[in-house]
């Protein structure tokens, strides 16, 4: 498996964008239910996949990102 894209997005959430990218899998952070996710229902509607990771306590993207901007 492969991440074929990453796309930035300026909306509140990435729901627009999803429902109109339409990925084969979507996959979030295990701190959600599908039922939460921006643009599952529009990926499942297609035949796709909604997956929920793994949420491994204290490792935070928010933080790493901001490690890597406070050391530049």
């Amino acid at each position: 498996a492969a991440v074929d894209f990453v796309v930035p997005f300026s909306a509140d959430t990435p729901q627009e964008l999803i429902a109109t990218v339409l990925p084969d899998v979507l996959v979030k952070g295990g701190d959600y239910t599908i039922d939460e996710i921006a643009g599952g229902a529009e990926v499942l509607a297609n035949g796709g996949e909604v997956k929920i990771m793994h949420f491994e306590e204290g490792v935070s993207t928010t933080a790493i990102i901001k490690q890597i901007v406070d050391t530049q």
